[in-house]
C-alpha cells in the first residue's frame, strides 16, 4: 500500500478516470406496491392513484443497473477535505430519496423533511454511531457525518416502517455510485494499480483488478440473478 505522503504527490499530475458500465444478467424479481402506505391517512393522500413500488432492483430495458457503489480498495484512508460539498437526502412522498447513497468519511450528509407530516431519521450503523432524531413538517435539516468506514449503513423511519435507504462511508475520495443507464465514473484516480470493488445491497460484491494510467482506465461488471 503506498504512503499518505507519496500517493497525495502522486495525485498532483496525472491522474485519469475510471469508467464503466454495470449490468444485469437476468430477470430481477418483480418490484411490489409498498401497501403499507395505505396505512398512513397523511401518506396514503399523497397517493390517490397507484402506489409506489420498492426499488431494490433498478434495471434498464438492456439490462443497466443502478445503485451499485464502485470504488477503490486499499488506498489510504483520505477523509474528506473541508469544503466538501454536502450530500442531500430528501424525505418525500413518505420515501427515502434517494434509496441508495454515497459518501466519503467525514462528508456531511443533509436530511430534508418535504412532507406534510413527522418522520423521525434513525439511523441503524455497524460501525458508526446510532441516531435517532424528530423531524417535523417543514423543519430544521439534520445533518449526519461518519467517521468510519461502513457499506450500506440504514436510515429508517420508525414513524414510517416502510421507509429505508442505505449510505455507503468510504474512507477515499474514489467512488461512484452507477446512474440509471448503468455507468459510473470515478475521477481523478492518480496512476497505478488497483482492485475495484463493485457493491450491490441484493446482488453482493465483485472485484476486479484494474491499471489506471494517465488516460484512466476501464473496467465494466455484470450481476447475475441467483
Amino acid at each position: 500500500m503506498l504512503s499518505v505522503g507519496l500517493f497525495a504527490a502522486i495525485q498532483i499530475a496525472n491522474a485519469g478516470d475510471i469508467t464503466g458500465t454495470i449490468t444485469l444478467r437476468g430477470t430481477a424479481p418483480a418490484a411490489k406496491e409498498i401497501t403499507p402506505i395505505k396505512d398512513d391517512p397523511n401518506c396514503a393522500a399523497m397517493y390517490p392513484g397507484a402506489l409506489p413500488k420498492t426499488t431494490f432492483y433498478v434495471v434498464g430495458d438492456n439490462g443497466e443497473l443502478a445503485d451499485v457503489i464502485v470504488s477503490l480498495k486499499g488506498v489510504p484512508s483520505q477523509p474528506a477535505a473541508a469544503g466538501t460539498p454536502p450530500v442531500v437526502l430528501d424525505q418525500k412522498g413518505c420515501l427515502y430519496t434517494p434509496q441508495i447513497l454515497a459518501v466519503q468519511t467525514g462528508q456531511k450528509v443533509i436530511v430534508k423533511n418535504s412532507d406534510p407530516c413527522v418522520h423521525n431519521v434513525h439511523t441503524v450503523p455497524t460501525a458508526n454511531p446510532e441516531s435517532n432524531q424528530v423531524q417535523m413538517p417543514g423543519g430544521a435539516d439534520l445533518t449526519f457525518t461518519f467517521d468510519k468506514p461502513e457499506p450500506f449503513l440504514k436510515f429508517k423511519c420508525d414513524v414510517h416502517p416502510w421507509m429505508f435507504a442505505w449510505v455507503s462511508v468510504i474512507d477515499s475520495p474514489y467512488f461512484a455510485v452507477s446512474g440509471k443507464d448503468g455507468k459510473f465514473t470515478i475521477k481523478n484516480v492518480p496512476p497505478g494499480k488497483y482492485t475495484l470493488e463493485a457493491a450491490h445491497r441484493k446482488l453482493g460484491t465483485q472485484t476486479a483488478d484494474i491499471e489506471v494510467k494517465a488516460d484512466g482506465a476501464a473496467q465494466n461488471f455484470t450481476f447475475e440473478v441467483k
